[in-house]
């Protein structure tokens, strides 16, 4: 089978139902035509009936893969030091390792090369975050306070010293924490980014 057609759809990733349209053929039969891809290495399974051209797959872009990152688990936004990073506000490099955060379970997805880590955070702390370029990002504070807060928990490995603190606003940060539990608030005094009343 040509599977050519599918770089007409002009999308990162598709579904079954794209098969179908690109080829002409019945749903039931772009699956098969899809599994048939699949092991044939022309195409990856990213999520049940979610595929990625595997060509494209590796020249695809960071943020393409944010993108891609919201919807392997939905509600999910990325944070932690995967949007730290992308802020340039850490001097940690994430190589093929995307955070994000979402509130029904933590989980570890891996595609290819590159791992997809979900943390579960409690439902009111699902907040601070905004759609730019397609994907659902935290903002710097946010996704700090979600690595403080994971880290009081003793749920993730921050490194305080590799956080440029003047890249964050402290104002954004002293309003979010009030959100967030007496832990995380002390961590935050600990390391200088809350003072005492």
């Amino acid at each position: 089978m040509n599977y050519s057609k599918i770089k007409l759809l002009n999308k990162f990733y598709f579904s079954y139902r794209d098969i179908s349209r690109a080829f002409g053929i019945s749903p039931g039969s772009s699956r098969v035509a899809a599994s048939r891809l699949v092991k044939s290495g022309d195409i990856t399974r990213v999520k049940r009936d979610f595929y990625v051209l595997s060509q494209r797959w590796s020249s695809s872009s960071l943020e393409e893969r944010f993108i891609l990152a919201n919807l392997l688990q939905v509600p999910s936004y990325i944070s932690l030091m995967t949007a730290l990073s992308y802020y340039e506000v850490t001097t940690q490099l994430q190589r093929d390792f995307i955070e994000s955060v979402g509130y029904y379970r933590t989980k570890l997805v891996e595609v290819k090369e590159s791992s997809f880590n979900y943390s579960k955070i409690k439902r009111k702390l699902y907040f601070g975050f905004a759609k730019i370029k397609g994907f659902f990002i935290a903002s710097p504070e946010k996704a700090f306070l979600d690595a403080v807060y994971l880290k009081s928990l003793k749920k993730y490995n921050l490194d305080f010293t590799s956080i440029d603190s003047s890249k964050l606003d402290m104002k954004q940060i002293k309003r979010m924490s009030g959100k967030y539990p007496l832990l995380t608030r002390k961590l935050l005094l600990k390391y200088g980014y809350l003072k005492k009343a």
